[in-house]
């Protein structure tokens, strides 16, 4: 567990120079790929990809909406 004193960025930097050089290129991919998924799109991106969906008509019925919510 990091102390307050540490560096994130330093801590990351240290652990990729400590990794095989041949594993690089997959470190890269998790490292974007959880960017992305912690990273929210802004508001105007997120309007124009609905409206992108609703235009190309990729819709689902509203009263489907709550189908198989208790699924779980």
């Amino acid at each position: 567990m990091m102390t307050a004193t540490q560096n994130p960025t330093q801590e990351i930097f240290k652990e990729i120079q400590q990794t095989p050089v041949e594993y690089l290129p997959i470190l890269l991919r998790i490292v974007k790929s959880y960017r992305e998924a912690v990273t929210l799109n802004t508001a105007s991106d997120s309007f124009r990809q609905g409206w992108k969906e609703t235009l190309s008509g990729d819709t689902h019925p509203i009263s489907s909406l709550w189908d198989d919510i208790d699924a779980l």
